[in-house]
């Protein structure tokens, strides 16, 4: 499974780097950096719940999870 991260979508507010601090970091204007440097991070099985949790609280829903 990845993370997609909806760059036209997402704002920068940061909930995604507090929610999976494992996969994500931020850049100086609080957009979300994936930690593997990949465009869509892959999500391992032990963080399938914290990911499944951001994408579903990110508040202007610029996270997806694929295949």
């Amino acid at each position: 499974m990845k993370l997609h991260i909806d760059w036209t979508a997402c704002d920068g507010r940061g909930l995604c780097t507090e929610l999976l601090p494992e996969l994500l970091t931020r850049d100086p204007w609080g957009f979300p950096v994936p930690r593997d440097g990949s465009r869509e991070p892959a999500v391992h099985p032990g963080l399938a719940s914290y990911a499944e949790r951001a994408v579903r609280l990110c508040p202007v829903l610029a996270l997806r999870l694929r295949g």
